[in-house]
């Protein structure tokens, strides 16, 4: 008699959702590489491949607020920060990895139609620099508001960095060919639209199962480096397009689950339906092989591997560039205060 089996998500139950989630997906999958699913070996990275880019982005809500401008309408908003950034790395270790753009970025976001000028706090402190908080009108008056409109200034600013970065992928067959010498790895899924660069999203968690369940077994089966053919996957609705696949970055031990290891890995996909751009392919081929080089390790990182050791490095130097959270909140308080001619509260 088979008897139940249990085992571990390998993430810290301190850290929100876990690795495994495995929620319904109401949208279609198609094959567009090949029909046969099997798992695909890992190939040698290109000589062409000269730059990988990691790209990561990160926001920090500072202060929530209530503003009257000088109209004496009023309404809420708040102080947020944001950076995004990048890694460059030799995929043939080469030469050395050096950070590229990591400078934050403050908004003032305030409710609409309100009239808000740059918020620059004074006096300049020697630990936190200039402080200037642009203007950012928000979608809306609800509480999370003001969180989510700092969200969305940083993905614009991170998608629009990692397309700069990256070589161009062909729309079409007739569409001239660019080889892959510049690759931007993505840290989450993609958002916004195709800006035709040749950027990767890795996916870290397991929140939604694309696959049917004559398929998902594959992805226990995987070894180290391989992975799935490429799919094309339409959101309902068709909203959302993107070329899927899953890459096994290490082994599973006995007591997790068997999809432990496993990254989803996507890109945009072309208008046209049976067109896979060959800079996709080349990109899913080399993949196994380099995300095998850069996964983190457990004794050193909880999200390992997933959370790939540039991203690390990339979360420590955006952290620094935001500054201490405690210390921007005092010259926050100061700065109010100093406008109602008041010392500041501690």
């Amino acid at each position: 008699m088979a008897r139940m089996r249990i085992r571990l998500d390998p993430w810290p139950v301190d850290l929100q959702g876990g690795q495994l989630t495995l929620k319904a997906f109401d949208g279609t999958l198609d094959d567009v590489e090949t029909p046969r699913w099997a798992a695909l070996p890992a190939r040698p990275i290109p000589e062409r491949l000269k730059h990988v880019f990691v790209v990561d982005g990160k926001r920090r809500m500072e202060s929530r607020i209530f503003i009257e401008d000088p109209r004496g309408q009023s309404g809420l908003g708040g102080f947020g920060a944001y950076v995004v950034g990048a890694v460059d790395l030799c995929p043939h270790g080469t030469r050395h990895a050096e950070l590229l753009a990591v400078k934050a970025q403050r908004l003032l976001a305030h409710a609409p139609n309100l009239l808000v000028e740059p918020a620059q706090l004074t006096p300049r402190n020697p630990h936190t620099g200039q402080l200037e908080y642009a203007p950012a009108p928000m979608q809306g008056h609800d509480p999370l508001a003001a969180l989510n409109t700092l969200q969305q200034h940083m993905l614009g600013a991170e998608q629009l960095l990692s397309h700069s970065l990256a070589s161009r992928v062909p729309v079409d067959e007739a569409d001239d060919r660019e080889w892959l010498t510049a690759l931007t790895i993505q840290d989450g899924t993609l958002r916004g639209q195709n800006l035709q660069g040749a950027v990767v999203g890795c996916v870290k968690t397991m929140e939604t199962m694309y696959l049917p369940a004559d398929r998902a077994g594959l992805l226990s089966e995987l070894k180290p480096g391989e992975r799935t053919p490429v799919l094309r996957m339409t959101y309902e609705g068709g909203q959302f397009t993107r070329l899927i696949w899953y890459v096994r970055l290490c082994e599973a031990a006995f007591y997790q689950h068997p999809m432990s290891g496993v990254m989803r890995l996507e890109m945009f996909a072309p208008d046209d339906t049976d067109f896979l751009p060959p800079i996709v392919r080349q990109v899913a081929n080399l993949s196994g092989t380099l995300l095998t080089r850069l996964g983190s390790r457990a004794h050193k990182d909880p999200r390992a591997p997933q959370n790939l050791i540039p991203t690390a490095a990339l979360e420590q130097a955006m952290n620094r560039s935001m500054g201490s959270s405690d210390l921007v909140t005092r010259r926050i308080r100061a700065h109010i205060a100093a406008t109602f001619g008041r010392e500041a509260v501690a």
